[in-house]
């Protein structure tokens, strides 16, 4: 019989291999390490945006150049600046911005009978432009008592207006363009006397 049988040596095989799994490796009490950990945030970007402010909300006319026939009362438009502060990215492919204004009837204060808009002209006059020659102010509108300084010109602020535009937003972003004009009210001699008040409504397109 022999002194080492096979299951014997194999049973020993098992209780080895037992013996070698209970020894795992471990740190010494106290070692530590240690890692940096980093971030790089960028500033927060707003997006540009195109917009249109006017230095004040309201202007008085006052009677200067009546005739026997016409009495007109002037006054200047407060001044309006475009700015645009827009990337190229943020600009639409071929887009242009208009700044246009019409005006309601002046309405008496008293139930006197009301002054249409076509009473109503301007003539714009273009203070900062920048340089690059792409802005342009309106044509001058004069009013229905006026022969016509254009074809067709003699309407009045009855629709709207062009008081200031480019044809090209891409070509002058990032810039502030300025613009005002002459206003003058013209009425028949006969006009009835009293105060008079119109809205006039500038908008900003592109």
């Amino acid at each position: 019989m022999s002194t080492n049988p096979k299951w014997l040596v194999a049973a020993g095989a098992v209780l080895a291999a037992a013996v070698a799994l209970q020894a795992p490796a471990l740190a010494d009490p106290g070692d530590s390490s240690s890692l940096q950990v980093t971030v790089d945030i960028e500033p927060i970007r707003e997006p540009g945006v195109l917009a249109m402010s006017i230095a004040a909300d309201s202007v008085a006319l006052s009677e200067d150049g009546s005739t026997l026939e016409v009495r007109q009362f002037v006054g200047t438009l407060p001044t309006v600046t475009v700015t645009d502060t827009r990337t190229l990215e943020e600009i639409p492919g071929g887009a242009a911005w208009a700044v246009l204004g019409n005006a309601t009837d002046f309405v008496g204060s008293s139930g006197q009978a009301p002054i249409s808009a076509g009473h109503l002209g301007w003539k714009p006059h273009l203070i900062d432009g920048g340089g690059t020659g792409l802005v342009s102010e309106g044509e001058e509108v004069v009013t229905v008592l006026d022969q016509p300084t254009q074809p067709g010109n003699n309407v009045g602020l009855v629709d709207q207006e062009l008081l200031v535009s480019t044809f090209d937003s891409g070509t002058v972003t990032g810039g502030a363009y300025a613009v005002n004009a002459n206003l003058f009210l013209r009425t028949p001699a006969n006009v009835a006397a009293g105060a008079y008040a119109s809205t006039l409504t500038l908008s900003l397109f592109e």
